[in-house]
């Protein structure tokens, strides 16, 4: 069994790569002490300090999903609001988990690039003190953003400085923060914590993983009943050398930026090469690892057959285009050479 055609609907669809899979194989032997106590965890835990600061808490978790809910419900109550924008995973691709599990009300922006700034953020800050109203205590970003589009270190910065200014705290979903910082031309923690963010879904699913993600907290403090929730929020694994084993060769020798590297360079190509074909408006900038564009919406079920991508948005007929570590220009070759004969 092959799956379904290559193409470009999501960096999840792409395989594991080689490298993650000996790893997981390497760790397999023996009897390890289960639920994070083993010496792949611990290891590969002070590793990630190295990266984010001594001071840092990180857990392992299985997916994203609960990396964002967790990761929210750990410095908020249930009477708390977080502001994201209207693109947001957490609001639009979550099944409103981080509403049900952290009791949190989100507070939505509609934004023309998929990224928050003050003057939009500023809409949503007011009832401080108002027993009647869900009060403001997150900001949450993506990083890069639903819309394909990058937070500059500057910006980040800005939401960060902004948020503390009013007791609240930064979210960073980060689950392409890879393609982030490959974009940036950055390492992780100039775009994370350097940059003021407090909470951050480190991903690595997207970009080669089979599974597991991280939460990382800047500050012990914000962390220190997190063990319990992780348990409690079903994401305490039992064998996380597995999960752990993955971090550490995604870590070592910068396999995650090699992947990434690829990952945005195939996009710039995509762009390259269906940019000027009439018919095709891309009508997104193309940051990182994905490409956005309007396309006549009778074509699109012809392209599907061939090569599987979703529709962004229905109604304009737009459509996102991801690429992933495994992205060949083949692949690329082939689908602009099927969308011009097609239109």
């Amino acid at each position: 069994m092959t799956g379904i055609k290559r193409g470009f609907a999501s960096d999840n669809n792409a395989g594991v790569h080689p490298a993650i899979l000996e790893a997981m194989a390497k760790v397999n032997g023996g009897h390890e002490i289960a639920y994070g106590d083993d010496q792949y965890t611990i290891a590969v835990t002070e590793k990630m300090k190295n990266i984010f600061g001594n001071n840092t808490g990180i857990f392992f978790v299985f997916i994203g999903t609960a990396a964002n809910v967790l990761g929210l419900s750990a410095v908020t109550q249930s009477y708390h609001a977080v502001i994201c924008t209207d693109t947001a995973h957490i609001h639009v691709d979550e099944c409103g988990a981080p509403e049900k599990f952290s009791g949190c009300k989100l507070l939505t922006v509609a934004t023309p690039d998929g990224k928050l700034t003050i003057d939009l953020i500023k809409q949503h800050m007011h009832g401080f003190g108002f027993e009647h109203h869900a009060q403001p205590k997150i900001i949450s970003i993506t990083q890069t953003t639903e819309l394909g589009t990058l937070y500059s270190i500057d910006e980040i910065k800005a939401i960060a400085d902004y948020a503390h200014q009013n007791n609240m705290y930064l979210h960073m979903d980060g689950a392409r923060i890879s393609n982030a910082a490959v974009a940036l031309d950055k390492g992780f923690y100039e775009i994370t914590g350097g940059a003021g963010v407090d909470v951050l879904s480190f991903g690595g699913t997207k970009n080669g993983m089979m599974y597991g993600e991280a939460v990382v907290f800047f500050d012990k403090d914000l962390c220190n009943d997190f063990k319990y929730r992780r348990k409690q929020g079903m994401q305490l694994a039992s064998k996380m050398r597995y999960i752990a084993a993955q971090f550490d060769v995604f870590l070592e020798n910068d396999l995650w930026k090699e992947l990434a590297v690829h990952a945005n360079a195939m996009a710039k190509k995509l762009y390259a090469a269906v940019k000027d074909i009439p018919g095709v408006t891309v009508t997104r900038q193309v940051d990182a690892n994905a490409v956005f564009a309007i396309i006549p919406k009778e074509v699109i079920p012809k392209l599907q057959e061939a090569f599987f991508f979703y529709v962004w948005d229905e109604d304009t007929s737009e459509v996102r285009w991801m690429c992933s570590f495994d992205t060949t220009e083949e692949d690329i070759e082939e689908f602009a050479g099927l969308l011009r004969d097609i239109l």
